[in-house]
């Protein structure tokens, strides 16, 4: 994982975004009656399925089909057929979250800025941003 940070700081880019986005992911999760669990991370996660295969381990090469998107519904990322990758290279919300799932198993994760890209915009995604995804384990590799 790559933060892209720009050449100018702005008053923000070193900002915690800790506690304002607890306060936006209980809020989701109220609002949407879902019923997470949150990790000593701080990352939320549903389990809709647990899955009946394999469990990756945080080192592991996975595929995952997903949908990304905002609180407010907005998607920025999403791929329905799956991708392929090792969980260490990628954010630390996804490092940690898809081994909650056997191959087979789906849910969401509910993903705070300090698990994701922090307080640096990347790829289009503003600094300070929960992110929450849709994922189904399709295989551990």
């Amino acid at each position: 994982m790559t933060l892209l940070i720009s050449c100018s700081k702005d008053k923000d880019e070193n900002i915690d975004y800790t506690a304002k986005n607890e306060v936006e992911i209980k809020a989701y999760i109220a609002k949407n009656n879902l019923t997470a669990q949150r990790s000593n991370t701080g990352l939320y996660y549903v389990i809709n399925a647990a899955g009946t295969g394999t469990q990756p381990t945080a080192t592991s090469n996975v595929t995952v089909a997903y949908k990304g998107y905002y609180t407010n519904g907005t998607v920025f990322d999403q791929s329905s057929t799956g991708i392929s990758f090792g969980l260490n290279q990628v954010i630390k919300g996804w490092t940690e979250g898809i081994p909650y799932f056997k191959t087979g198993g789906n849910g969401i994760l509910l993903v705070p800025a300090h698990l994701a890209y922090g307080s640096s915009n990347y790829n289009g995604i503003p600094g300070g941003s929960v992110l929450i995804f849709d994922v189904k384990l399709i295989s551990v590799n």
